[in-house]
């Protein structure tokens, strides 16, 4: 075997394949996007990339990868083959790695002593946002899994504050599965500012040597009788629904049509005609409430089995019947027909669908034939998984489950220390199965994976394309996908096949350099089927024993390096003019809540140069300096809160949290994003900015709550003299000037100050009393009572 001769990858370590060197010697000319089958070695290519960076250009590097487990798994890989120049024996490793649950300090801290930095994508985010560090050092930075990098994901803001602060940026993103949306891979290659892609599929002349046998065995199930009725059910309880639709005139898909693609178009429908003010449409929207419901059990019954179904609709059972159950659910629930098919399933005994036992037999089979076999089982939903589980220990066969980190209903999640964790012990086999949710799918190394099993058939390609991966790593592997005939496992089936197929035929057609920008930063790709771009890696390099492989081998650490990119710019400096953010260098600090990051308001003031802090609130979401406290909601979250929760308390709250409370709603319009009466709307609002003394201000987007952040904040920053805390009317009477006062102790509000001016004569009388003698005044409980006798007697400090 031929190994890869670098200064700093270790001798001998890193096995030498062409493909890999022609595409990192690509990604060294610009911000490169590289789209490689699973199991081929993207990793290799970024530690190629990496090596000849530290070694040409110094720096530091950042590797950013979606998940914990995915982050440890690649300061694993690095860690082993990577040396870096300068470090001595007992020095502290330059290697970190920290995610959320890093300590914002100790990951400024450990930042600050390193050359190589892995990193989730949302902890870089919000110490970037936080001003922890910054990434003008950066000499490359690696996204893995960067189909991701859509939307406001992180990746897309810490890319575009890369390329405008680095002295010297480089992208090299990362892939297994783009995706067949050609839109969407623009929509990649524009947030990632990518310049060219490099792309192979296991066809390729130079990466086939290198291809293990996958075989793929799809199963045929056949559904059981009572689960056939069920559906038969549930799908008249649709139908009616659908027919209600209809009666309003609505366009409405057609039986055996009702796609989810086809129920979002028809949610967009009535969200257009509850914009134009029909009443009839906030109807409509119960209505596909409930068909969604259904539809989900639906999917259930088909794909899932019995276990699951009859679980799901106790759920809803339950729901219907609750005091705070939604409109949807309670007509579902009071239904005679979906009542009699709960009273049904709830005689079922055991599993009915045939799925659970094949898998049992599948894996029985395996591991008879092949004991130190490992297995991934993966399956859509937790319930199965924990169904899986359980089955499988009465076999006798230990199987553990491997699911995200949230907790829902009963289910705990596993943390990413516990996910690591399992992974490991499966890697040194001391259990051979593993029973997967979609946590499982995305970029983890488990070599030697022996068999996949798909408990279901699923219609994403990008989702196909990572399981199946999981195993044909390290040698021959066999895939499972088992098939409920007649049902949407056989459409799944043969929609993520068509759509594999036409990923294959697209990732052909991305290698080469996109030729131009189109305005908003997206990248225009080379027509499909084309002729190849430019520098387009067609034939096969070289190997590193001919000359010109030599040459190209040795400029991986020639001290003549690509050009770097230059740094973008904002549209503000190109025009000459300052950015709005120089304005207020020195102004008070802004404090967001720290569950407000996945928001793209801290992002733009952040853009602003507004110095943030990020934690935790216990009341709002914004402090602008010491006084003011925002509130933000949305125009359909103002709505669902004034029905469905408490409001007012939420507002009281933050009054009493602040001497100067903001709430801002933004978007939309709060008179028709829910079928309320106008005239509630505006009383609430009155209460709010009468009653409460809460400011009120309406933004259009995102970027308006922003700009009406900093312009709070620039008030607050403004030289007007001492900040008065309460603000009154001159010609005041003395009777007010007392009233106020006593105001202003907390839970105590104008009424209750009256009561207390009334009951005791005079402000001092209030003060002097003690606690006991307050309680007796009408209006006046423990709590305030005990807040006035303490705060009149409490030392200022």
């Amino acid at each position: 075997m031929k190994y890869i001769t670098h200064p700093l990858i270790r001798p001998e370590s890193l096995e030498e394949r062409r493909y890999q060197l022609a595409i990192a010697l690509h990604a060294l000319e610009g911000n490169t996007m590289v789209v490689l089958p699973t199991g081929l070695g993207k990793t290799a290519i970024a530690l190629i990339a990496a090596a000849s960076r530290i070694h040409n250009k110094g720096g530091r590097v950042l590797v950013m990868a979606p998940t914990k487990p995915l982050v440890e798994q690649h300061l694993r890989f690095f860690g082993r083959l990577l040396l870096v120049p300068g470090r001595k024996e007992g020095d502290p490793s330059p290697f970190v790695m920290f995610t959320g649950e890093t300590p914002p300090e100790e990951r400024k801290a450990a930042w600050a002593g390193s050359r190589l930095c892995f990193a989730t994508p949302q902890a870089v985010k919000n110490d970037l946002l936080a001003g922890r560090y910054t990434l003008a050092d950066v000499t490359l930075l690696v996204v893995d899994e960067c189909h991701r990098a859509v939307g406001n994901y992180a990746y897309v803001f810490i890319a575009k504050r890369y390329m405008e602060t680095a002295a010297d940026p480089l992208i090299l993103a990362m892939t297994a599965s783009p995706g067949g949306d050609r839109e969407k891979v623009e929509e990649v290659c524009g947030n990632l500012s990518i310049a060219r892609v490099e792309s192979r599929v296991e066809s390729d002349e130079d990466v086939r040597p290198y291809v293990h046998e996958r075989e793929i065995h799809y199963v045929p199930v056949d559904l059981p009788k009572e689960l056939g009725e069920a559906l038969g059910t549930l799908n008249g309880l649709i139908a009616g629904r659908i027919n209600q639709l209809e009666r309003l005139h609505f366009q409405v898909p057609k039986p055996g049509k009702l796609s989810i693609r086809a129920l979002t178009e028809l949610n967009a429908q009535i969200q257009r005609r509850i914009q134009g003010g029909d009443r009839s449409a906030y109807q409509a929207a119960s209505v596909h409430a409930e068909i969604m419901k259904l539809r989900h059990a639906v999917s259930l019954a088909e794909t899932q089995g019995s276990e699951a179904l009859r679980h799901y609709l106790e759920k809803l059972s339950q729901e219907g019947t609750a005091p705070g159950g939604s409109k949807a659910s309670q007509r579902l629930g009071a239904d005679p027909a979906f009542r009699r098919l709960v009273a049904e399933s709830s005689l079922w005994t055991g599993e009915l669908h045939q799925k659970l036992e094949l898998v049992g037999k599948l894996v029985q089979a395996q591991l008879a034939a092949h004991p130190d076999s490992r297995i991934i089982v993966f399956a859509t939903y937790r319930d199965t998984v924990q169904n899986l589980v359980n089955h499988l220990a009465t076999l006798g066969i230990h199987a553990e489950r491997f699911v995200g980190q949230a907790t829902k209903d009963a289910e705990r999640g596993l943390t990413q220390k516990m996910q690591i964790e399992a992974l490991q012990r499966f890697r040194q086999g001391e259990f051979r199965v593993l029973i997967a949710t979609s946590v499982g799918e995305e970029g983890l190394d488990v070599p030697s994976t022996d068999m996949v099993i798909f408990y279901e058939a699923v219609p994403s390609e990008i989702r196909s394309i990572q399981r199946k991966g999981r195993t044909g790593r390290s040698g021959a592997g066999k895939i499972v996908v088992l098939v409920t005939k007649g049902t949407s496992d056989e459409v799944y089936r043969y929609v993520s096949q068509t759509r594999e197929r036409a990923m294959v035929t697209g990732m052909r057609s991305l290698r080469g350099m996109p030729p131009a920008r189109q305005p908003g930063n997206q990248a225009t790709l080379p027509p499909a089927g084309g002729p190849p771009g430019p520098g387009m890696a067609e034939e096969p390099v070289p190997g590193p024993t001919a000359p010109d492989g030599l040459r190209r081998t040795a400029s991986l650490t020639a001290s003549v390096a690509p050009a770097p990119l230059p740094p973008h710019r904002s549209p503000e400096a190109s025009q000459g003019q300052t950015a709005i953010g120089s304005f207020i260098p020195g102004g008070p600090a802004i404090v967001a809540d720290d569950r407000e990051t996945s928001s793209r308001v801290v992002e733009h003031l952040s853009n602003l140069g507004v110095r943030l802090e990020l934690r935790r609130l216990d009341h709002g979401d914004y402090l602008v300096g010491d006084r003011i406290l925002v509130e933000r909601k949305t125009a359909r979250d103002f709505a669902d809160t004034l029905v469905e929760r408490d409001l007012f308390g939420q507002v009281r709250d933050l009054a009493m949290a602040s001497t100067r409370p903001v709430l801002i709603i933004e978007g939309g319009d709060i008179y028709t994003a829910r079928d309320l009466n106008p005239a509630a709307i505006r009383g609430a609002l009155a209460a709010i900015a009468v009653d409460l003394g809460v400011a009120v201000f309406f933004t259009p987007d995102e970027l308006g709550t922003a700009q009406m952040i900093l312009t709070l904040a620039r008030r607050e920053e403004g030289d007007r003299g001492e900040r008065k805390l309460h603000p009154y009317k001159s010609y005041r009477s003395a009777k007010e000037q007392q009233e106020f006062i006593l105001a202003s102790f907390p839970s105590v509000g104008l009424r209750n100050a009256r009561l207390l001016l009334a009951h005791f004569g005079s402000v001092k009388a209030v003060l002097d009393a003690d606690e006991e003698a307050l309680r007796a005044v009408k209006g006046i409980g423990e709590k305030t009572a005990r807040q006035i006798y303490e705060i009149a007697r409490q030392p200022y400090r």
